[in-house]
């Protein structure tokens, strides 16, 4: 599956602006019923949600509403407002174990088979966003066929942790890197947390290429000024396509003669090199279209 780089964070009690999302190029709408919406307009937010995704749905973006937990009690009506035909998906906050993920697939396959939809046809993120979902992190990435992608959410595990969040983000670095480690063990995209300073452009960059260097595959915005950025900084830039393709071409004529390692400016290149070069290529072919 081609990587979703930006993911736009939309409050789902606010009419006006799931309007004005209509208009923008993020890889996916993320209708918010959770921590977007006030408790006091949970109900506000499912209507206004349902009544928006089929319009939402032919901007041609992929859909991926975002669900309360399932210790909120309140996740059963939101995916109920969630689910319909050509949504890509729904993303759940504060997921916190394997059992948790069967739990919610088995909730989406029966509204699935109540509407007529394919089984499977919604794919599932989870959010891991405490202590207990980082220890538990390959086994929530791997505890469905659902599970495409997961993402980390750095504010509600500094909470749960009870420490303060820096600018630098030392004191999440750890969590950051095993969620990305067990995504990848998993064969399942891992999504960046926000960056919360939605005005500084420039953290934003740097903060992505923090997270694309960790393995991120993309990255939640929380405002559309994000969404350039993110997307710039999780697709292939042209140096690096072409570095790559001056790799796999010097590779594979040094291979046509019986050579299996190779000297390139001043650089050995053998096959892991080789097979990062090629994954670049196809990566950069799947985005073209995008």
């Amino acid at each position: 599956m081609t990587p979703i780089r930006s993911l736009l964070f939309v409050p789902g009690n606010n009419p006006r602006m799931l309007g004005k999302a209509l208009g923008l190029a993020p890889d996916a709408i993320v209708p918010d019923m959770e921590d977007g919406a006030p408790m006091g307009e949970k109900e506000q937010a499912r209507a206004a949600v349902s009544s928006f995704l089929p319009t939402l749905i032919e901007t041609g973006r992929r859909v991926i509403p975002r669900v309360n937990s399932t210790s909120s009690g309140l996740i059963g009506r939101d995916l109920e407002a969630a689910i319909a035909p050509g949504v890509f998906g729904v993303t759940v906050g504060k997921t916190a174990s394997a059992g948790e993920v069967e739990a919610i697939s088995e909730m989406i396959f029966k509204i699935e088979l109540a509407r007529g939809m394919e089984r499977g046809s919604v794919a599932l993120i989870p959010w891991i966003e405490s202590a207990l979902a980082v220890v538990n992190a390959y086994e929530i990435c791997s505890a469905s066929s659902r599970v495409i992608a997961v993402a980390f959410g750095a504010e509600d595990l500094a909470n749960d942790m009870g420490i303060e969040r820096t600018e630098s983000g030392e004191e999440v670095a750890y969590a950051r890197s095993a969620v990305c480690t067990a995504a990848r063990a998993a064969d399942v995209q891992a999504l960046d947390t926000p960056y919360v300073r939605f005005r500084d452009e420039n953290g934003l960059r740097r903060d992505c290429r923090a997270a694309k260097g960790l393995g991120f595959k993309g990255k939640f915005a929380i405002h559309p000024s994000q969404i350039e950025v993110i997307n710039h900084a999780f697709s292939p830039s042209d140096a690096e396509v072409e570095a790559a393709r001056r790799i796999v071409t010097a590779f594979d004529a040094a291979e046509s003669v019986g050579k299996g390692a190779i000297s390139l400016d001043g650089s050995m290149v053998d096959a892991p090199v080789v097979k990062r070069a090629r994954g670049i290529l196809d990566l950069a072919s799947r985005m073209s279209g995008l």
